[in-house]
């Protein structure tokens, strides 16, 4: 524990904790019937650090809680006393109040960043209030059981799973394999909901960005399904589906970057390369669209059912006991063999096993990258199959240009790195 035990510190201390009571307040004074405003909330936040350095000086914790019991039966007595106008039973005012106090507090033990960076999250959470309340009326069921499941993903099967290696070359390990079930599910689910609240009504712009997070072979297919049956939405289709493949890069970057940070450097100059020229062809695209009607929506299955995860989970598996298999009696050319072979269908389970034997020290950086744009151009080929074959030639002669873009991107910019 710590506590600020000079001048300045001290009243550095007392300060934060009051521009923590003033943020926090300044949300609250835009209510029409506040029970507490700016004032209230800034010396809410200074009783609080001020507890703190008596619960300190006297070495008695009960303090702190007399005076967060206090600032609580306080707020609820002035709702009491005077309830809201509008019906509000003034719940959230009384646990911002309790917050602020707390935050205070811990202000005093030292924790002031934390404290600062949760003061603005409150006050996010309060200023947003309609919004909130609007995303969560338009969940559906289906949407609130994926939050479930992936809760479940995370924080019921995750925790238990053992940490420890198995099996030939030892290269499953139940907790890593799960975890990278949990990561790909919630970049997926990020996608899958987004593409829910945007709605059928916005830019191509957006459901080729959210299309890409959550399946863009889901969204390759569909629009390219579109495409064929009306002829206009041919070049709509074309800009959503190579945003979609630029999304794909810049999320595999991103979870290269969680799983494997030591490979961000190279791996992102020669994803950018890709994403470079792909962003230059679908802005020659995007200046020849129309404003047009709603869009159709990618129908993407729940990336957080415990099948789709279990099936993933087996995926990856498979394809770390192979790659460590092939790398071991064919060096690197047997890991480039795999990922040309399982990128055709998905990306991740053959980057994240890259990245775990890049982690292990089995490959090179240079062979983890050349794996890494071997999947995804093998995935990138898949995709220009769906596009000619479900298509038809109109929407191949706008999109395969920007394909092979990307492509060409990955490949330059690979040679001129390694």
């Amino acid at each position: 524990m710590f506590a600020a035990d000079s001048g300045i510190e001290t009243l550095q201390a007392f300060a934060t904790s009051i521009g923590v009571g003033l943020l926090i307040g300044l949300e609250r004074e835009r209510q029409s019937d506040v029970k507490a405003g700016l004032r209230t909330f800034a010396l809410v936040g200074l009783l609080g650090c001020l507890s703190g350095l008596l619960a300190e000086a006297t070495s008695s914790g009960w303090i702190i809680a007399a005076g967060f019991l206090s600032i609580a039966a306080m707020m609820i007595a002035a709702i009491v006393s005077d309830p809201l106008d509008d019906g509000d039973p003034g719940t959230t005012s009384v646990v911002a109040m309790m917050v602020c106090y707390a935050l205070g507090a811990m202000i005093w033990y030292g924790y002031s960043s934390v404290a600062v960076m949760l003061s603005i999250a409150t006050t996010v959470l309060l200023y947003f209030k309609a919004q909130l309340h609007g995303i969560s009326k338009s969940l559906t069921h289906t949407d609130l059981l994926s939050i479930i499941q992936f809760g479940v993903l995370s924080m019921v099967i995750l925790p238990i799973l053992p940490n420890q290696d198995y099996g030939p070359y030892d290269a499953l390990n139940p907790h890593q394999i799960w975890w990278m079930v949990v990561l790909i599910s919630g970049v997926s689910l990020a996608g899958y909901a987004s593409l829910r609240l945007i709605g059928a009504r916005h830019g191509a712009a957006l459901i080729g960005i959210f299309g890409g997070l959550a399946s863009s072979t889901a969204t390759t297919m569909i629009f390219a399904r579109h495409a064929r049956a009306e002829a206009n939405l041919a070049r709509t289709a074309m800009v959503v589906i190579l945003l979609a493949n630029i999304v794909v890069m810049i999320r595999l970057g991103f979870v290269s970057f969680v799983v494997a940070p030591a490979i961000i450097t190279p791996l992102a100059l020669v994803l950018g390369g890709g994403v470079v020229l792909g962003i230059v062809a679908t802005f020659w695209g995007w200046r020849q669209l129309e404003s047009g009607d709603a869009l159709p929506m990618p129908n993407v299955t729940n990336p957080t059912e415990i099948r789709t995860a279990l099936t993933f989970g087996a995926l990856y598996a498979v394809i770390l006991l192979l790659s460590s298999w092939l790398q071991d009696i064919a060096g690197s050319k047997g890991l480039y063999l795999i990922a040309l072979a399982s990128g055709l269908t998905d990306v991740d389970a053959i980057v994240l096993s890259s990245l775990r034997l890049f982690n292990t020290a089995q490959i090179s950086p240079v062979e983890t990258v050349t794996a890494i744009v071997l999947a995804t151009l093998a995935n990138l080929a898949f995709k220009t199959g769906l596009v000619v074959v479900i298509g038809g030639a109109a929407l191949a002669k706008r999109t395969l240009p920007g394909l092979a873009a990307i492509a060409v991107g990955l490949i330059g910019a690979l040679l001129l790195t390694g």
